[in-house]
């Protein structure tokens, strides 16, 4: 049995897509490809960017704050390190 929310673990990984496939920010498309290039697979590599989205999306909806793209941006280039809060 999967652990989790898997419509939950969707709607995020359909962030990280776009944020990809738009190019916004470019932090994420970049933590993609250090990520692959330190050989963790690009599957793995979306779940870890997936992980620093969901720390934003949480902090928005518990504290009712704006998205916080200095935060992202941080966590992003700290991955594989878990994001911080």
């Amino acid at each position: 049995m999967e652990k989790g929310n898997p419509i939950l673990k969707s709607a995020f990984m359909e962030v990280v897509e776009n944020q990809i496939r738009d190019g916004d920010p470019p932090e994420t498309r970049e933590t993609l490809e250090r990520l692959k290039s330190d050989g963790i697979s690009e599957e793995d590599a979306r779940i870890y960017i997936g992980q620093a989205v969901c720390v934003e999306v949480w902090d928005i909806m518990k504290n009712k704050k704006e998205f916080d793209k200095t935060r992202f941006i941080r966590n992003l280039k700290s991955l594989p390190a878990e994001p911080k809060e």
